[in-house]
């Protein structure tokens, strides 16, 4: 089960942070239609906080990486913070940190916007 809440850290910087697995299921697809719903309100500065992730699978670096092409799309960027242990192996080994900046913090992903 994936639980999403959505945080607003400054005026323009949405903070998407998400609870349990990242895999196949309609959860994930939340994720998709949350970042959707965060494009049409114009929202371009998007972090998905990935603190409290257990487990991610190809469907999960699929979601991400389509997320992150819709906020490019409308001239934001997506980056990712909080990954660690299987998570963060996961990311690096399919090179999604190469295309969505990963950060230690969402503090640290906001700093740098």
């Amino acid at each position: 089960m994936l639980e999403i809440q959505t945080k607003h850290v400054e005026p323009d910087v949405v903070v998407l942070q998400l609870t349990g697995r990242l895999t196949l299921g309609r959860d994930c697809k939340q994720l998709e239609w949350t970042t959707e719903k965060l494009v049409r309100e114009q929202q371009k500065k998007v972090i998905l906080d990935l603190t409290g992730v257990t487990h991610i699978d190809s469907t999960g670096i699929g979601i991400i990486m389509s997320s992150a092409a819709q906020v490019k799309n409308a001239g934001g960027e997506l980056r990712l913070a909080g990954a660690s242990g299987h998570v963060e192996q996961v990311l690096k080994m399919t090179s999604v940190d190469k295309v969505v900046p990963l950060h230690a913090t969402p503090a640290a992903a906001t700093a740098g916007f």
